[in-house]
């Protein structure tokens, strides 16, 4: 795409005009996508004294860098380099607490929300007849025929369904990205935003206690122009976390419910791990009850710890998403912390459950026994020693 670069000097001068509209654009490795969206902008804002600010989950491809570079030519363009957090709908809420302007907007920095859209939105909301806009994927006139994936298509309109039905957001594309509204009102609520998942309007009409009034505009979702799409198989998992959130969040805090959800199938990986050790060592024969306790005693512990490695894997890819930890190192040692902060818990489980065994409890309740008291423990401790502010981030 051949478009004309602001120079430095028409730049300034836009800059220089009482600001009206600021572009969030939460961004993970979209360095090749800046330059051109920039100019696009430009392009499409004539007249309209805007700013960009690009929120980076401290992306390994150089994304804060680039948008460094291109804001020595262009003081519109602001970027924010998050280090240890991730994830969407908390760098939405970052990027538009972050600015002046009146009104706010978020979109893709992929290209695939047209950035033509925005004057009219941006008139929408001007008019004082409304007071979010927003692109539909799935209203009249709107067209996903260039995005050419008719999966992601199918569970969109899946996904929209469930949420208007869960949240009571009655719009064709409450899962749109690409929306903007009057900063006063985002930032009013701003408090009581989750941040949990991926789709922050959402999060915003479920949250606000007085109805917005919506303006829509039809969407031609365009395919991304650069690099790869960030939606992962961990997506319906954020988004059903995201649900959970606005719906039963306040009654149990959605982290421990994810925590507890995990080491629930954890009981599960337990149970099978302790079952198998028995049925190969166990010996049940009358008279050998001291050998079975034994047993159960060994594949309890075993069981344990392969729960708890499995706990600590998924938990950090789902739980702790947004403080993820990668690479060997930093997993490895997250992992030995966790074993660690959960050693106290482990013998508890395998102490309290053994004595159980003893006194003729069945194996099976004894060891669930064990697990519960262990979990309160493992969660508080591994939040803050694991995951948390003395972590391996």
């Amino acid at each position: 795409m051949n478009m004309p670069r602001p120079d430095l000097a028409q730049a300034v001068h836009a800059a220089a005009k009482p600001l009206e509209l600021a572009i969030v654009l939460p961004t993970f490795n979209e360095r090749k996508n800046l330059e051109t969206l920039v100019e696009r902008l430009d392009a499409a804002l004539q007249g309209v004294a805007w700013e960009a600010i690009v929120v980076d989950d401290n992306s390994p491809d150089g994304t804060a860098d680039t948008a460094r570079d291109i804001s020595l030519r262009d003081p519109r363009l602001r970027v924010i380099q998050r280090i240890g957090r991730r994830g969407l709908s908390s760098a939405a809420i970052e990027g538009m607490c972050a600015t002046a302007a009146p009104v706010v907007a978020v979109m893709d920095a992929d290209h695939q929300h047209d950035p033509k859209l925005l004057p009219g939105m941006l008139a929408a909301i001007k008019s004082g007849e409304y007071d979010l806009s927003y692109a539909s994927r799935f209203c009249e006139g709107a067209s996903t025929e260039a995005w050419n994936r008719p999966d992601r298509v199918k569970a969109s309109g899946f996904a929209n369904k469930l949420a208007r039905k869960v949240t009571g957001v009655q719009l064709s594309d409450p899962m749109s990205g690409f929306f903007m509204l009057r900063t006063e009102i985002l930032r009013a609520d701003a408090h009581r935003l989750s941040g949990v998942g991926f789709k922050i309007l959402l999060d915003i009409l479920a949250t606000v206690e007085t109805p917005l009034r919506v303006k829509e505009f039809p969407l031609d979702f365009a395919a991304r122009a650069e690099g790869e799409s960030k939606l992962d198989r961990t997506v319906v998992f954020e988004f059903l976390v995201g649900l959970y959130d606005k719906w039963l969040g306040r009654i149990i805090p959605t982290r421990f419910a994810l925590f507890g959800t995990i080491g629930a199938v954890g009981v599960v990986v337990h149970m099978a791990v302790l079952g198998a050790f028995l049925a190969l060592f166990g010996g049940s024969a009358p008279g050998l009850k001291g050998q079975l306790v034994g047993a159960f005693e060994v594949g309890q512990t075993i069981a344990a710890i392969c729960a708890m490695t499995f706990n600590f894997f998924l938990n950090n890819a789902l739980t702790y998403a947004d403080k993820r930890l990668t690479g060997f190192v930093p997993l490895m040692r997250g992992w030995a912390k966790f074993a660690l902060t959960c050693s106290v818990g482990l013998t508890a489980n395998v102490g309290v459950s053994s004595v159980l065994v003893h006194y003729g409890i069945h194996e099976f309740p004894a060891a669930l026994t064990g697990v519960i008291m262990a979990s309160v423990w493992n969660f508080a401790l591994s939040s803050k020693f694991v995951w948390g502010k003395y972590g391996a981030n």
